[in-house]
This record gives structure tokens, C-alpha cells and sequence, in this order.
């Protein structure tokens, strides 16, 4: 084989094994990502039930009901549709209601979540109480920052 040969024999292989790396990302990266339904979105598309789904929305006004220790319910809107949430654990501190949230859990036949992890959303003017406490001492701290 002359070099010129042996060459072009590296260069194809390593093409070749470029786009099965690629491939695999690719795959794995579509099947990975998540996005989060809303309400809305969620009763349009007929999702399996014993599928993994995230629902973003805010938590509805005069809806959060605490039936026993660490055991809730909820509804999230859109405020174009709204989902009945059960939640058994911790709530994060940021949760209260008309709070954006987004939701990981299964639905049920009733078109009800069961939730298994509750995310309370923040906007950009949240700044945790550790780092507000470190600003003041510091005098760093701005009360209106925009």
C-alpha cells in the first residue's frame, strides 16, 4: 500500500467515526430533552400515561389546598385551562399562588397530575436572602437595582 493510500484509508475512517459520533449525540440529545407542556398544550396532545411530562403554568388563586403534612393539592392555568395537581413532599420556599411553577410527574386517567417534583419559578428581581444579607454588610446593597 503507498502512503498516499494509507492516508486516505485515516481520513475515511475518522469521517466515518466522526458521524457515528455525531449520530449518537444527535439521538441521545432527542430523547433527552425536556420541554414543559402547558396546561393547554398537555389536553390538546394525547400523552401516554405512564409517560414522564413537565407542565409549566402558574399556580390558580384560592386553588392550594393542604389535605394532610406534606401532602397538597393544587390547580395550574394557563388561563386558558387548568390541571388538578397532587403533591405528596416539601414544597419549594419560592411556591405560593399566581407563582409560576413548572410540574414533573405522570397524568392519570382523570386528566389529574401526580406529581413527583415541584419547581417554583422566580423572576429577575429575586435575590436570595443569604446573598441580600451579604450585600448589606458589605454596603453593596441597592434597593432599587433595574
Amino acid at each position: 500500500m503507498s502512503l498516499r493510500f494509507q492516508r486516505l484509508i485515516i481520513i475515511l475512517l475518522t469521517l466515518v467515526m466522526l458521524g457515528m459520533a455525531l449520530l449518537l449525540i444527535m439521538f441521545n440529545t432527542k430523547q433527552n430533552i425536556v420541554f414543559f407542556y402547558t396546561p393547554s398544550e398537555l389536553l390538546e396532545n394525547n400523552i401516554a400515561l405512564d409517560k414522564k411530562v413537565r407542565i409549566g403554568g402558574y399556580v390558580k388563586k384560592s386553588s392550594f389546598i393542604e389535605k394532610s403534612l406534606n401532602n397538597y393539592e393544587f390547580r395550574i392555568t394557563d388561563n386558558t385551562n387548568d390541571l388538578v395537581i397532587f403533591y405528596k413532599g416539601m414544597l419549594p420556599d419560592l411556591f405560593r399562588e399566581e407563582q409560576g411553577i413548572v410540574i414533573e410527574g405522570f397524568m392519570d386517567k382523570n386528566n389529574n397530575i401526580v406529581a413527583s417534583k415541584v419547581y417554583a419559578k422566580h423572576d429577575e428581581n429575586y435575590m436570595p436572602a443569604s446573598i441580600k444579607k451579604e450585600l448589606e454588610k458589605n454596603n453593596q446593597w441597592k434597593k432599587d437595582y433595574k
